[in-house]
């Protein structure tokens, strides 16, 4: 019976040590060590068509753009349908966590910051799709400096996660989106026609390379077109859970 217990123990012992050292490599070595490749072999030809991660990896591709005011573009998406996240804190990277693993709804969910012009992202959307944050449609927002018509000009990044699993680069658990991006594109532009917010809609062809992998190892593609979206000026009134988004 105690050569039984002693097994037992030396079992949980070894998993231990291997859940620490995959959780070491994970999360502090491997980022640290792709921090310092990309410092040294920088890619800058697609540093304004692709996002960055934290650790400098080529992350989402931008794949449309919105023109309007801050106050218009929550407007334009909480009418169409999307709804605010909720910012990365240890408290709702927990909640998230739990309510992948035990799939309950989570309509605000977290999503993974991002960065483009040197920072993170300004706004963040989602719409949740079944019972779980495992899978939903979800968008990211810069504000830039350029102006369309007069107007402030948004550069967002739209995908889909599709599934919860290890990252392909650093073995961190993540969220592996969909290849097909344009799909997320055309998708915000169609709701935001429904929901009678879009004024207008063009499109810069050969903007976007026609694939790539984002940080988290997931293979993209795209037709390289940027759909430029512009918002009516007379839009629905925000509901009042939209104004947590309002920095």
């Amino acid at each position: 019976m105690k050569v039984k217990v002693l097994v037992r123990h030396k079992r949980f012992r070894l998993a231990l040590i291997i859940l620490l050292i995959w959780a070491a490599a994970a999360y502090l070595l491997l980022p640290w060590l792709w921090k310092q490749y990309f410092r040294h072999y920088p890619d800058y030809s697609d540093v304004s068509r692709v996002t960055q991660t934290a650790d400098m990896h080529p992350g989402d591709p931008v794949n449309i753009v919105i023109a309007g005011t801050e106050e218009q573009l929550i407007r334009a998406m909480t009418a169409a349908g999307w709804l605010p996240a909720d910012p990365v804190t240890f408290d709702t990277s927990l909640r998230i966590a739990v309510d992948s693993v035990f799939r309950k709804p989570d309509d605000s969910a977290p999503v993974s910051n991002l960065y483009l012009f040197g920072r993170k992202e300004d706004l963040a959307f989602e719409q949740p799709v079944g019972n779980s944050p495992r899978q939903r449609h979800h968008v990211r927002f810069w504000l830039s400096e350029k102006q369309e018509a007069g107007r402030p000009v948004w550069f967002g990044s739209a995908t889909f996660d599709k599934s919860v699993g290890l990252s392909y680069t650093t073995g961190q658990v993540t969220h592996h989106v969909d290849s097909n991006v344009d799909a997320e594109r055309d998708l915000i532009s169609t709701e935001l026609q429904n929901a009678k917010c879009e004024q207008q809609i063009r499109y810069v062809r050969g903007f976007q390379k026609p694939e790539g992998r984002n940080g988290g190892g997931d293979l993209w593609r795209s037709d390289g077109r940027l759909a430029i979206v512009y918002l009516k000026q007379d839009l629905p009134a925000p509901a009042s859970t939209v104004n947590t988004a309002i920095k």
